[in-house]
């Protein structure tokens, strides 16, 4: 793995209990159970050209993937800070063109940045021409309507009144997520997979103002509740752009490092578990480095959820080239 400086199982179909706006319960609509995953599998690949990483990940994956299907994808905005902060340009435009050209019924980005205008940060991103040159859909999901959003509740949250997920990823077909390796300093600890659908959570319900955010980053248990929300938010590919990440700092600025890598999982919590050896491996903030990886919160949440593996025993690392076999090599040790 590179240098720093300062600064797999089928794919998941089933769709998670997600309820209409107003409505208190889960109960009988494809909630998740609460069993973990047996296996997950992480490829990893040391290509740096996106387009490169793509071709070996996506060799991996049914051709036909996206094909029909009602494709939502949630990219990294939460700021307009440029790459690790936010998905890098070359990374989003390799991946919305790979399914683009599958011929999705529906293909949209939607994405509510936590720090600034969301529809200012995706125009500084270039987002809006990328999405012009491809057929790509853009929801700015600032300000919507109470019929675009769909109510999650379930008793043993740490959510008072649930979370209000976004429509677009609750009646997706597929959901595919591009996130970045970073610590995060404001509660998280660290910011993937799990953090990263936060961004299709509402800030404030429409109905009567409640800031939800407020509620989440308020609260001793956080962590937990970020990871509640991935039971409503399907994650049926994710790849993290890991050719550079922050260890300490983040979300939007942090100490840099350039692992070189990109990592790709069916399952969420295996490629944030994965991110935190990655951390750990480059010297990481006291509270990503300590104690056993299934330890951290946030991954310890989504295993008794059933979100998706419940050890690091349970990941298999899949070196994709010659450099993700020694990124494989390096980090097992470091997962276990």
């Amino acid at each position: 793995m590179a240098r720093e400086k300062d600064s797999g199982p089928s794919m998941a179909s089933t769709r998670r209990g997600v309820v209409a706006l107003g409505v208190a319960t889960l109960a009988g609509l494809g909630a998740r159970s609460a069993r973990a995953r047996a296996r997950a599998r992480v490829w990893i690949t040391g290509e740096t050209d996106p387009r490169a990483a793509l071709a070996r990940i996506f060799a991996r994956l049914p051709a036909d993937l996206a094909t029909g299907r009602r494709v939502a994808l949630k990219a990294n905005f939460n700021s307009a800070d440029p790459f690790p902060a936010a998905t890098a340009p070359d990374t989003l435009e390799a991946l919305v063109a790979r399914l683009s050209a599958m011929r999705p019924s529906r293909f949209v980005l939607a994405e509510r940045s936590g720090m600034g205008d969301t529809r200012a940060v995706l125009e500084a991103a270039g987002v809006f021409r990328l999405a012009r040159r491809h057929g790509l859909e853009v929801r700015v999901l600032d300000g919507l309507g109470a019929e675009d959003w769909v109510a999650v509740r379930r008793p043993d949250f740490g959510w008072q009144r649930g979370f209000l997920l976004a429509r677009d990823f609750a009646e997706a077909e597929l959901v595919v997520q591009t996130c970045c390796l970073k610590t995060h300093r404001f509660g998280g600890h660290f910011t993937m997979a799990l953090k990263n659908a936060v961004g299709a959570v509402a800030k404030l319900d429409p109905r009567d103002g409640y800031d939800y955010m407020r509620e989440l980053h308020a609260s001793a248990r956080q962590r937990a509740m970020i990871a509640e929300i991935s039971t409503a938010f399907r994650s049926d590919l994710v790849i993290m752009d890991a050719r550079k990440g922050f260890r300490t700092g983040g979300p939007e600025a942090g100490t840099l490092v350039e692992p070189g890598l990109f990592l790709a999982s069916t399952d969420p919590v295996a490629v944030d578990a994965v991110g935190v050896a990655l951390l750990r491996r480059f010297g990481t903030t006291p509270e990503v480095a300590r104690g056993p990886i299934f330890a951290q919160e946030q991954l310890a949440r989504a295993a008794a959820l059933g979100i998706g593996v419940g050890s690091a025993a349970a990941i298999e690392l899949a070196g994709l080239d010659e450099a993700g076999e020694r990124a494989a090599a390096e980090l097992r040790p470091l997962l276990l």
